[in-house]
Formats: structure tokens, sequence, C-alpha cells
């Protein structure tokens, strides 16, 4: 007879004993394999909308002078006369090494303009990319422009100019349209005029010129500081400046749910284990007969331990990939529960063998003493227990 035969045959007669070990694998894979699904899709979602929260490498053009405000307050007066650089060299920024790391870019162009009689800000955008940048924008009613004659309004400039959502204005000898007026941000864009960057660049006659970029570049293990470096190599009279309290922050918080699945996970396989190694030691006990007569029949000691590992390591599979299945539901039920609108971002492969491997490991090791104790068993004394 063949030892895998026995291992086989064993776990085909005792299936509700298997049964309970398979249950104690399949609870401890599932838990850990939920909370890592869980914590994947919850980071992917975090970062996905930490995205959203706006900037964090500013490009600006060099300047031998120090900027003389703080926290939007300008000791050295107002000054919008700030120098540009060109608009065509922007496509070299996805030519750096790291550019598949960049989200957004999204230029601009400043410049000063009389409305009614008052000296404003104008700031020209790509609307498309100034929306995804900034999500947090809220318009009081109208809508965002959507041609090249309707513009946006902050809040502050909307009330110096005492204008309404819906009225034009004249600008350049050229007529436009107010098609939303923005909640107060508590930033900039309350106190500027947003208009379509071509137009801007028209009218503030800077054709081609741009006084700014803002670029998204965040993403799991983006090197933020590497990337400015390259931006800085491509544009050389350019200051790139990485907000890093913003890149910091995400950091933190990503690394918090990974540490915190970390902690639950050691948790529940040495739960797992223990339960392992209590059921391989009763059955064990409970096999004290059956042992006795392999080791009366000539089985070694090797052969009795090859029966019971077997045994374990079977078990480590059917519950490994049990519980990797039952996990994925699992995650898949609880994301939309605990996070609003979070997606669940699909099987990791990887997880499962990992999981599985994990499992028969487990199982193993957990039966690694009853296995070495079962085959130092006296045939005599295991026969006499008959």
């Amino acid at each position: 007879m063949k030892l895998h035969n026995i291992s086989f045959g064993n776990i085909l007669r005792k299936k509700a004993k298997m049964l309970f070990l398979v249950l104690g694998l399949v609870i401890g894979i599932s838990t850990i394999v939920t909370l890592l699904s869980i914590t994947e899709s919850m980071t992917q979602n975090i970062e996905k909308r930490l995205n959203k929260f706006g900037a964090n490498i500013i490009m600006t053009p060099k300047s031998e002078n120090l900027s003389l405000s703080y926290g939007g307050i300008y000791v050295g007066g107002v000054n919008y006369k700030v120098q540009e650089f060109d608009q065509d060299r922007l496509t070299h920024i996805r030519s750096i090494k790291n550019a598949k790391s960049l989200s957004i870019v999204a230029p601009k162009v400043l410049g000063p303009v009389v409305v009614n009689d008052k000296k404003v800000l104008l700031m020209g955008v790509v609307f498309k990319e100034e929306l995804s940048l900034k999500t947090w924008w809220q318009k009081t009613n109208g809508y965002f422009p959507q041609k090249d004659d309707e513009v946006i309004l902050g809040s502050q400039v909307a009330k110096f100019l005492g204008v309404k959502t819906g009225q034009t204005f004249e600008l350049s000898n050229k007529l436009f349209k107010i098609s939303t007026i923005l909640k107060s941000t508590g930033s900039s864009e309350d106190n500027a005029i947003i208009a379509d960057l071509k137009v801007s660049q028209k009218v503030l006659g800077k054709d081609g010129k741009l006084s700014m970029v803002e670029i998204a570049a965040f993403c799991r293990g983006c090197p933020i500081n590497e990337l400015t470096l390259q931006i800085a190599e491509k544009f050389p009279n350019a200051k790139v400046t990485a907000m890093k309290q913003a890149v910091m922050s995400k950091m933190q918080s990503i690394e918090m749910f990974k540490s915190f699945s970390l902690g639950i996970s050691i948790i529940v396989i040495f739960i797992g284990s223990l339960l392992v190694l209590v059921t391989m030691m009763g059955s064990v006990n409970e096999r004290t007969r059956e042992i006795g007569i392999f080791r009366a029949i000539g089985f070694r000691k090797g052969h009795v331990m090859q029966i019971i590992l077997l045994e374990a390591m079977v078990l480590g599979v059917i519950g490994g990939l049990t519980g990797f299945c039952i996990g994925n539901l699992l995650a898949w039920g609880i994301i939309p529960l605990v996070m609003k609108d979070g997606i669940f971002f699909g099987i990791n492969i990887n997880l499962g063998i990992v999981s599985t491997l994990m499992a028969v490991a487990l199982s193993l090791l957990a039966s690694l003493y009853p296995a070495v104790k079962a085959s130092n068993m006296d045939p005599s004394e295991a026969l006499r227990a008959l």
C-alpha cells in the first residue's frame, strides 16, 4: 500500500474531523485575504481620491526675487508682472524617465486685466485639465465653460465687480459670458477670472507663453523627488517644487491601512496555527492503535511522518484555495459598506498563490510536532492500547 493512499483514505474516513481542520484553515486564510483585499482596494480608492486634492508639483519660472508673502498676505504689494516660458516646450514633461507617474499637467497663464474700470487677475487654463485637477470646485449655479467666450469667476472677484452668473462683460473689445461663479475655495481662485488658455493668452498679449504649470503626480511609490529633478532637467529656467506635505499625508494614510491589515493578519495566523496544532494532536492521539500497527508491520518513523504531513498538506491546499475564494467574496461584499462608492479592484492571483502556500506551510508547521510524536511512538505501547 502506498503512503499517499493511506493519507487520502484517512481523510475520506474521518470527514467530520478533517472538515473541522479545513474549516479552521478556511477561517484563517479567508480572514487574511479579506483584510488584505479590502486594504488593497481601500488603498487604491484612497489614492484615487487623494489624487483629486490637487497638484503636488508646481513649475514656475525662476526669479531672482524672493516672494514676500505668507498665508496669502503679500508684504511687498501685489505684482502680476511674472515671467513666462514657452508653451511649445510643455510636451517635454511627458518625455521624462518617470512620465508614467504623471497624472495631470495643468498649464496656466496669469496677467492683469481691466473690467468695468477695475483691475483684476485673469487666469487662463485648459478647462479639461483644470477641472480634473480641482475637483473641489463647486459652482453656485450655471455650468462650467463649454465655449471660448465663457468664463468662471471666483467668489471674491464676482463681489468686487458686482456681477452675477449669466451676465456679460467686455474684455479687450470682446464680450465674455459668466457661465458660473465658484463657491469660496479659500485659495487664489477666489480672486481670479478663469478663462480658456488660448483666449487668455491673446487678451494678455502672451501668445504661446505660460506663467506656471501645476502637476498631479502621485501613485503608490511614485518617486516625487526624482520627478521634480527630471522635470527640472527638461526646464532649466523653471523652478520645480514638490509639495512634500501633501505627498507625506497621502503616504501616511496608506501606511496606516497597511499596518492595520498586517497586525490583524498576524493575530489570525497565530490563532489558525493553534487550531491546526490542537486538531492534529487530537487526531494523532486518536490514531494510537493505527500508528502502532503501522510501526509493528515495519513502517519506519519517516513513513509515519510522511503520512501525517501529507494529510496536512492536502488539507492546507483545500483550506487555502477555499479561504482565498471566500475571502474575495467577503471583500467584494464588505467594501461598499465600509467605504462609500468604494470599488473592489478585482482578484489578485499573486495573493491567491501566497495564501495557498501560507495555508500549506501553516498546516505543515502545526502538524510537525504531532507527526514527530507519532513517529516516535513505541509500537509495543501502542499495541497494548488495543
